[in-house]
């Protein structure tokens, strides 16, 4: 591959919410299709890719389980995050007209997200394995009453027609991605400025392993916004944990604080610090 510094790597189809995300924040690099997240994420660990956009949480579905098993097989470090609202658009061939559509397919989640409007206009739902995928496969087939719900850039880029903007039954759909690189990128502390830094660890294998490990979040008032656990061995013995906390290595009580972390834990691993979304901070 050619020109690797300017690619940005994503899982999905082209026009994914993946995709839309990387146009939206890195416009200036080159977006690149990968059949699955491990391709993604290895891309960059080869050097075949700068970045990649990877999502971690969706606010209607939860986690996406199998990066917290990937994470800790690479080296890569976690730059910056993302909150991308889901806007899902009901897409048709050009011309077509509401009341023609008889079938529509999607990714399970766009479907069951979309479960009252589809049943409003009489529509028999299809399962697909993700939302540009199934408005490619429209494109390509040309089948007239046939519809597919997926993202704005995907009827861009397959020359669909939008019937419906926001088809979700429930606004406020927002998938959570974080941005992968090679090198750690953390930026300097500044006064006033909010940052998150992501830990991941296993407990020691003793009483209350967890609660003194996290204790010292508590009394240095260093506030964790996401605990996430999962089995990191074929054993399932040991836990292993994904930490988001609001600070900075660079601040007095966030050092304290990863101290005893490091005193209860085992193999813990700084993922990366980065400035907080403006997602997080409302107004």
């Amino acid at each position: 591959m050619t020109q690797t510094n300017d690619v940005i790597a994503y899982q999905g189809h082209q026009g994914a919410y993946s995709h839309l995300a990387c146009c939206r924040v890195h416009p200036e690099l080159r977006a690149h299709a990968c059949e699955t997240f491990v391709e993604a994420m290895f891309m960059v660990e080869r050097g075949d890719a700068r970045l990649a956009m990877i999502p971690l949480e969706n606010s209607t579905a939860g986690r996406v389980e199998e990066i917290y098993r990937l994470m800790p097989k690479t080296q890569l470090h976690i730059i910056d995050e993302h909150f991308e609202p889901v806007n899902h658009c009901l897409l048709a061939l050009p011309g077509t007209k509401l009341e023609e559509l008889r079938t529509v397919s999607s990714h399970p989640q766009a479907l069951a997200q979309c479960d009252g409007n589809i049943k409003k206009l009489g529509l028999t739902p299809i399962a697909a394995l993700d939302t540009a995928g199934s408005a490619h496969e429209l494109a390509d087939s040309r089948q007239p009453g046939h519809a597919a719900i997926a993202s704005s850039l995907a009827a861009q880029l397959y020359d669909l027609e939008i019937l419906n903007d926001n088809f979700q039954d429930i606004s406020g759909n927002t998938t959570r991605f974080m941005i992968l690189a090679r090198e750690s990128r953390m930026p300097a502390f500044e006064d006033g400025k909010l940052y998150i830094t992501t830990l991941m660890f296993r407990v020691r294998n003793i009483p209350a392993a967890l609660y003194k490990a996290l204790g010292g979040f508590a009394t240095n008032n260093v506030n964790m916004v996401k605990l996430e656990s999962y089995m990191a061995s074929d054993t399932m013995q040991v836990s292993s944990f994904h930490l988001d906390v609001e600070g900075h290595p660079h601040q007095l009580a966030m050092q304290h604080a990863l101290q005893e972390l490091n005193f209860f834990a085992n193999e813990v691993r700084v993922m990366g610090t980065y400035k907080a979304h403006p997602f997080r901070q409302p107004g």
